[in-house]
């Protein structure tokens, strides 16, 4: 039985990757230190370790013997990032070289989740292809573009199989309504709760709204490669905020008015990422469809809390 380490396993989309690799019949542990995760997001048919990941004794015991590594324990607040630019960098790149360096002496390649649009920035074809020179607009999309150069570099110089995933604006149940990312489980919370949602630069920003179970998907089909290499992992189409928040209140049958606010410093005003590449190499494709998904995600935070 092959082994699959998920660091930051306890997390949103870290969980759900846990979760697809049981499935096809790995032994699976997740790594995290619950700074953002919730334990109870682990699979429970997974070991968990809780863990630092720039905490390099920590982590030698749990990615021992990994046959696969798949790194999605970050920093990932573009506030903090501009605030704290120094812990994002101890985190997303320090805690990634840590994660390199282990994967590779276990032999195991990563599969690494980086960010599409953070990381290209604004002013850049739509949707955006790999080979379009990053432009970060924050200290987030810097070190997830260095954490990239390790993973790459490792790769070519140990012939390790290492993929990097540029992930779209990923949403479904589980996800953090308290972070800045989420902008799905926050508008559904706010909705749930009667509060109007914010909508920031009159609902005009458009991100590339992929659902978890196919960002999930992703890092199988990557484990399960001889391929190596950069891929989006995202639909190529953009959803307005404003429509999105229309989609929501649509399924919540509400109609409440959000309060508007600019946008924040470093924040995109337009995201798509091509996922072209990721369907040709590794056959990959979305499935859910973002307004099919968009419900079943505002049903499961409703049923979430008893609704």
């Amino acid at each position: 039985m092959a082994r699959a380490v998920v660091t930051g396993g306890a997390g949103f989309i870290g969980s759900h990757v846990a979760e697809a690799f049981l499935e096809r019949g790995y032994e699976v542990t997740v790594v995290d230190d619950l700074s953002a995760g919730k334990r109870e997001n682990a699979p429970d048919r997974a070991a968990f370790v809780e863990a630092d990941i720039t905490d390099v004794g920590a982590l030698a015991a749990p990615l021992a013997g990994a046959d696969v590594v798949c790194h999605l324990a970050a920093q990932a607040s573009v506030t903090v990032s501009v605030e704290r630019p120094d812990y994002d960098c101890d985190v997303n790149v320090r805690g990634t070289l840590n994660v390199c360096e282990l994967a590779r002496k276990a032999g195991a390649p990563v599969i690494f989740a980086s960010t599409g649009g953070a990381l290209y920035g604004d002013d850049v074809p739509l949707p955006t292809g790999e080979s379009v020179n990053p432009q970060p607009l924050a200290p987030y999309g810097a070190s997830k573009l260095a954490g990239e150069g390790y993973v790459q570099t490792w790769g070519r110089l140990y012939r390790l199989p290492n993929v990097v995933l540029r992930l779209g604006n990923v949403y479904g149940p589980r996800q953090n309504a308290h972070g800045e990312s989420g902008v799905v489980a926050i508008f559904c919370e706010r909705l749930l709760a009667g509060k109007p949602p914010i909508m920031r630069d009159a609902g005009k920003p458009t991100r590339d709204y992929v659902h978890v179970r196919d960002v999930a998907h992703a890092f199988v089909l990557a484990a399960e490669s001889d391929n190596a290499g950069v891929y989006n992992v995202g639909t190529g189409v953009q959803t307005s905020t404003a429509r999105l928040l229309e989609i929501l209140q649509d399924a919540a049958g509400t109609s409440v008015e959000p309060r508007q606010e600019a946008l924040k410093e470093g924040e995109l005003k337009a995201s798509a990422l091509d996922p072209s590449l990721v369907e040709r190499e590794l056959g990959w494709r979305p499935t859910v469809d973002v307004d099919e998904g968009v419900r079943a995600t505002y049903a499961w935070f409703r049923e979430a809390r008893g609704g």
